[in-house]
């Protein structure tokens, strides 16, 4: 296919394909579906063999939000039976993150819920983050704490932070739909204070929200101009309790053409298959895994995952690796908390999961209760073949007595 061929040639060249390429992907159809995961594969070879990075979240603060993010289950308004509990003690986070680095994780997430952090927030974290490395002095650490103050990334990076995430989620034109309590350019401007502050930029996106091929197309062409560093892509896990909760849009194969898509956009950062993988791929994952370097270890916020050492054995039996704490996951010609996924120093590429710092699991659209595909129209009934028994609530590790699923 002339189109794959063009595209692995500017993959391997970081070149940005155009617009039109970058949607045909997407319009490719189910029989051409391993062609295009071979030749997206090729890109992600080149860059980053087969190394798959492992990273694990620790839920810092569940619930109580006081942002209207409709596709999340810990927003204002949602009914999700989900864990709800004020700030872990930097102990307790700790033992959390011990718990997914025994399992293999290279990075942990420290994720809460809110707006963003206060300074006392900030203080806490930092404490947090300095429990961690006393303990591991290798593991890196990503923040995902909202929208950012001045100074406050400074402030993290001070404390020990490596990076930090706040995704994008979907395109600036649809954005509305999603939130009525902050704006898309709020969140451009976190993930611009955490790359002026020297932390790694994390920003990413969710697909499943009903929203179109272009909107796609858009929100990973902003996060190219956005330059971060690693770039999750989250699939909506539909929470009942949530305004999207009838919204089974996405399909294993659309899911993997929407991360070949990503891979051809963003040929040289950290593309992470974050939240919903397993609702949406299923059986599927291993070949994502030809597309993606990274994913998440275990289970995510508020949802369930992959038990940690299934993770472990997929990624053996489809052949690839797990990267170690001494390799450095980024190509050699991206300098640390810098540099583009596109051939010039001013492109840029995508930061998280779910809730308003978005790292992985529950993803969605919508302004408010009751709305529909972006909040346009009344939500409809899932359809008959809806994988709703795939969606579990976490009911284990942070925030719990019972051990964590890593």
């Amino acid at each position: 296919m002339d189109l794959l061929n063009t595209l692995v040639d500017k993959g391997l060249r970081r070149e940005l394909p155009t617009r039109d390429e970058a949607l045909a992907v997407l319009a490719t159809s189910d029989d051409d579906v391993l062609d295009v995961v071979a030749a997206a594969g090729k890109v992600r070879r080149q860059w980053f063999g087969r190394r798959v990075k492992l990273n694990y979240l620790v839920n810092l603060k569940s619930g109580l939000c006081p942002e209207d993010c409709s596709y999340c289950s810990q927003r204002l308004g949602s009914t999700a039976g989900i864990l709800k509990y004020s700030w872990l003690k930097p102990d307790e986070a700790s033992k959390a993150a011990a718990a997914g680095l025994a399992g293999g994780a290279k990075r942990v997430c420290l994720v809460a819920s809110g707006r963003g952090p206060t300074d006392r927030d900030v203080d806490r974290v930092s404490d947090t983050i300095k429990a961690i490395k006393d303990q591991n002095e290798n593991v890196e650490v990503c923040a995902c704490l909202g929208l950012l103050s001045d100074g406050q990334a400074e402030r993290l990076r001070a404390a020990g932070a490596d990076a930090y995430n706040h995704n994008l989620n979907t395109s600036e034109g649809t954005y509305g739909e999603i939130t009525t309590t902050h704006t898309y350019a709020d969140r451009v401007d976190t993930v611009q204070k955490a790359h002026a502050a020297g932390l790694s930029a994390c920003s990413g996106l969710i697909a499943g929200m009903g929203e179109s091929d272009e909107d796609l197309v858009d929100v990973v062409y902003a996060l190219r101009e956005l330059d971060p560093d690693s770039v999750p892509v989250n699939f909506l896990i539909p929470f009942e309790g949530t305004p999207l909760a009838k919204e089974w849009n996405l399909t294993p194969q659309r899911c993997l053409r929407i991360l070949a898509m990503v891979r051809f956009v963003c040929p040289d950062v950290e593309v992470r298959i974050a939240g919903g993988r397993e609702v949406h791929l299923r059986t599927m994952q291993p070949l994502a895994l030809h597309l993606a370097n990274s994913i998440f270890l275990g289970d995510y916020l508020t949802s369930e995952g992959q038990a940690g050492k299934a993770d472990l054995e997929m990624i053996a039996d489809a052949g690839f690796e797990v990267e170690n704490a001494g390799e450095v996951t980024l190509p050699e010609h991206r300098a640390p908390s810098g540099g583009g996924c596109g051939s010039h120093a001013e492109s840029g590429c995508g930061s998280h999961e779910s809730g308003g710092c978005g790292t992985g699991a529950e993803a969605g659209c919508g302004s408010h209760e009751g709305s529909g595909v972006c909040g346009s129209v009344p939500a409809a009934e899932a359809p008959a073949d809806a994988r709703t028994d795939l969606v579990s609530v976490r009911r284990r590790g942070a925030g719990t007595d019972l051990a964590p699923n890593a």
